[in-house]
């Protein structure tokens, strides 16, 4: 196959730009773009499928560990048909993950596990020869790590990418230079406090696309990008060869489907596209549904999955939606196995207080808690969460890894409300979480299935195990 990861010497050298407009590029000249993103970031991802037309898998070594990764990297390209480019974005800079000394949630770490050329994009404003130095040291940091080529990013005039083209030819004359790309603010995609505007609220229009694509075409050697060839790696095992009976690939084995709801939309757009995979190869038939649009829950349901967002933005049109809060409510009152993380969490509590100037909204009510939006971050980083007790996604015990990011904090969580998660961060204890009413279990966190291959199939049998008779609750149809 072909392809390489986009990296950087830190956050903010243009990783995303250039990611994008080397996928739009490809995308216009007819070849199938694989895309990627290393880490557990949800927004960048969004914006990948909205300029390839392809779901973006996340690839996250310390989250699900090499020996998944390289199954998920390998199956998903080979999925797509045609001439098939694997483009892989990085996160942060190049060797920074978890800790100083360790390749764990890194770039790095990705490229090694893939075998993934690194395209290295240099910010490379008011640099000239240090640039050069810059690119020996990151070439030469990890022998594991091979650095194919270098694209420097906000260059002032074509006398400043002569001389940085002639500082790489000297002293890195191994190392490529792909291309010099202009200053252009108008290309620089929008940010506001988590990150990047997501896809759902941010729709590229084409016409920006198609700027992205020419920019790339009239800066960067696309050609000889695309050749970059990515080593074959030693076979793997396939996918559900390391499930525990009765689970193994092939569905359900003659059971009855078990139908879950999922809610994507613009409120609810962050979720692992692997998840969504393991729950399906487990047995599940995904239902998705909208809290902002749709009355009610879909019909002849099973279980809920509620991932993260931004309900915030969309505070007072989740709560002008009455029907479908009343729908939740009584799924959870029935004993509906519910799963939510983060927005979705959120959006479970009796309602969020947005700012001073913004009156609050009331949500479904599910936990006896309102949330309130902060002026800075609360909380930001991996988590590994031990089930203290049986819960619909695992048994006692079980331990899945996942992250947390967000601006806002519940208050203070009734006692006789349990508490089914044992929270740690690199092996710090940061107290109990994972709050659970009847079936309905909800956290901060975002978990990733893929870290213990097990949670999506319990989730899947807590679900077929659910029985409701249908005259207990009412579906609506859309609105």
């Amino acid at each position: 196959m072909n392809g390489f990861l986009i990296a950087a010497p830190q956050s903010g050298g243009g990783k995303t730009t250039v990611s994008l407009a080397i996928m739009a590029a490809f995308a216009r000249r007819g070849l199938t773009v694989a895309p990627f993103k290393c880490g557990p970031d949800f927004i960048d991802p969004g914006y990948h499928r909205l300029v390839t037309g392809s779901p973006s898998i996340n690839l996250d070594g310390w989250m699900c560990g090499e020996e998944f990764v390289r199954q998920t990297f390998q199956s998903n390209v080979a999925s797509h048909t045609g001439r098939t480019i694997a483009v892989i974005e990085g996160v942060m800079g190049l060797f920074d993950g978890i800790g100083a000394s360790s390749r764990d949630g890194s770039s790095a770490q990705i490229a090694a596990v893939t075998g993934a050329p690194v395209v290295l994009v240099v910010n490379a404003r008011g640099m000239a020869a240090s640039a050069a130095a810059l690119v020996t040291g990151f070439a030469r940091f990890d022998p594991q790590v091979t650095l194919a080529g270098v694209i420097f990013n906000n260059i002032g005039s074509e006398h400043h990418a002569d001389l940085l083209k002639e500082a790489l030819a000297a002293h890195c004359p191994e190392i490529f230079c792909f291309g010099c790309i202009p200053r252009d603010e108008s290309l620089v995609i929008p940010s506001r406090h988590l990150g990047l505007v997501t896809a759902e609220d941010n729709p590229l229009s084409d016409l920006f696309i198609g700027r992205l694509a020419d920019m790339a075409e009239r800066c960067l050697d696309l050609e000889q990008l695309s050749q970059l060839p990515i080593p074959p790696c030693p076979p793997l095992l396939k996918w559900g060869t390391i499930l525990p009976p009765p689970f193994a690939k092939g569905g359900t084995g003659g059971i009855s489907p078990v139908r879950i709801a999922v809610a994507r939309d613009p409120a609810f757009c962050f979720m692992y596209e692997d998840n969504l995979r393991l729950l399906r190869e487990a047995g599940a038939e995904l239902v998705f549904f909208s809290p902002l649009g749709d009355a009610s829950l879909p019909a002849d349901i099973h279980g809920i999955y509620l991932p993260g967002g931004y309900p915030e933005l969309y505070a007072a049109q989740l709560d002008k939606n009455g029907r479908m809060k009343e729908s939740i409510r009584t799924a959870v009152e029935a004993d509906m196995p519910v799963y939510a993380e983060c927005g979705g969490f959120v959006y479970l509590t009796e309602g969020i207080d947005v700012s001073e100037n913004q009156p609050g909204a009331d949500f479904c009510g599910v936990f006896p808690v309102r949330c309130r939006m902060l002026p800075r971050r609360k909380a930001l980083g991996y988590r590994q969460v031990e089930l203290a007790e049986h819960a619909i996604i695992g048994v006692q015990g079980a331990v899945v890894r996942g992250h947390e990011f967000h601006y806002s904090e519940i208050g203070t969580m009734p006692e006789e409300v349990e508490r089914c998660y044992r929270v740690s961060r690199q092996g710090a204890a940061l107290g109990p979480e994972g709050y659970r009413v009847r079936n309905c279990l909800a956290s901060y966190i975002h978990l990733h299935f893929g870290s213990n291959r097990e949670i999506a199939p319990a989730f899947v049998d807590s679900c077929r195990r659910y029985s409701l008779p249908v005259s207990t609750i009412c579906f609506c149809s859309r609105l």
